[in-house]
């Protein structure tokens, strides 16, 4: 399909204002999710999309969102919004954000972001101001409601997006209470990555006779991705990352980690050999999340180290290289990971760091993807222990836990804790901020 009779197709059955600001930022050509999902959005249907990040997701619902706004116009009520889009992350939640005003830049279309790990004055004020269409996380969409300054009443369009992520981080809750407070009456969108069961029963008790559109995700995560795996010391790490940054190949880079530590540990390395890197994970503020990605998407950062959490929802093109610097423990995360490069049908290259006691989550991702990875032994610090390492060599040892004495339960049913430390709170830090969003 070429930009000349797309015009009379999909793309052109949206309103010139938005038209024109799909062809501003350079799409002439739908992807499959906007070819099944735009006609039927337009008509006001339901919908269950199964689809993953970069698809062309976002655009499939903003587009119809956008259009239906501005064929329908409203003075904005305060606190009333007419959209409400619900999404899982900080990241993810400002990128939509991005996209509405993207595409609506020749509408008059109101939009707001609102989301936790930030002070909600400015979002406060926005949404008196009064907005069409309000994109939120869940935490502080339920603050502001539960304060009086979100009124869902008058929601005509809900969008819960990748909700497997928010059944994940354990946001059920959340969205049953938001969802209690909209009208009854509305058009309901839900996209999700993947169809569990429990991900289904939540989208059947949103919609009405809704379209279903399923897209398989691209496959470049093995076909069109060049693979390889150096074997490592755990010590060395940082040595052979320095010395593989030193190649200008590795123009645009996800480096992979863990744990929260080991992604500011390798930021730091980086930046110490004289290579602008930065570090995202889920103890940084938002305002510094914020711009190491805007500073990585507009080149001023070489090397993006994150942790899964903190990546996932992130949609950067021109990404040439990923690398795992720590194997993930799920194999499945793996091809997560180098999804990330070789998007739009550009090529790209994943190398993994291998140490001996990750033997084994190289063993169970090879299994999944079907494929021995190629082995770079050509490398100063190839390591035969690791890539021979079977049996409890190949796997993470036992982690020796201080003593924390004893836990009893009592007839009275009430937990009795003796000698040792104190047990930790059942619920960490971490999960508390990520349930405010």
């Amino acid at each position: 399909m070429n930009k000349e009779n797309d015009l009379q197709g999909v793309f052109g059955r949206l309103l010139p204002d938005i038209g024109r600001a799909v062809s501003d930022a350079g799409y002439h050509t739908p992807s499959p999710i906007q070819e099944q999902a735009i006609p039927a959005l337009l008509e006001g249907r339901d919908m269950i999309g199964c689809a993953q990040t970069g698809t062309g997701k976002t655009a499939a619902f903003s587009l119809p969102i956008l259009q239906h706004l501005a064929r329908n116009r409203k003075k904005p009520a305060p606190g009333r919004p007419r959209v409400l889009v619900l999404a899982p992350t900080r990241e993810l939640a400002a990128q939509i954000g991005e996209s509405i005003a993207k595409y609506g830049r020749h509408t008059q279309v109101a939009h707001t972001v609102v989301f936790g790990g930030v002070g909600q004055g400015p979002q406060v004020k926005a949404v008196r101001r009064g907005v069409d269409l309000l994109i939120a996380t869940p935490g502080r969409l339920l603050d502001l409601m539960n304060q009086g300054f979100v009124d869902l009443a008058g929601v005509e369009i809900f969008v819960l997006d990748e909700a497997d992520r928010m059944l994940d981080m354990g946001f059920i809750h959340d969205i049953r209470k938001v969802i209690a407070r909209l009208p009854s009456r509305r058009q309901s969108l839900f996209f999700s990555a993947t169809m569990e069961p429990k991900v289904r029963e939540l989208a059947e008790s949103l919609v009405r006779n809704p379209v279903q559109v399923a897209i398989e995700p691209e496959k470049p995560a093995v076909e069109r991705i060049v693979q390889k795996v150096l074997f490592v010391d755990k010590g060395d790490k940082d040595e052979l990352m320095a010395k593989l940054m030193d190649s200008r190949k590795l123009e645009r880079v996800i480096i992979f980690t863990q744990m929260k530590h080991v992604a500011n540990k390798v930021a730091r390395k980086l930046e110490s050999s004289g290579i602008a890197a930065a570090a995202i994970h889920g103890n940084k503020s938002q305002t510094a999340r914020t711009r190491a990605l805007d500073d990585f998407k507009r080149g001023r950062v070489r090397a993006l180290v994150a942790t899964d959490i903190a990546a996932r929802g992130i949609d950067v093109d021109g990404i040439s290289h990923v690398i795992n610097y720590d194997m993930p423990v799920e194999p499945e995360t793996y091809v997560h990971r180098i999804g990330r490069t070789a998007r739009a049908g550009a090529d790209g290259d994943a190398i993994s760091f291998c140490s001996a006691h990750e033997r084994d989550y190289l063993r169970a991702i090879e299994r999944l993807i079907r494929l021995d990875i190629p082995v770079d032994s050509s490398h100063a610090w190839h390591c035969e222990r690791s890539m021979n390492a079977s049996g409890a060599d190949a796997r993470p040892g036992p982690k020796v836990r201080p003593n924390r004495g004893r836990t009893t339960v009592g007839a009275d049913g009430r937990a009795r804790h003796s000698g040792g430390q104190r047990p930790a709170r059942i619920r960490s830090r971490r999960d508390k901020a990520a349930r405010r969003g």
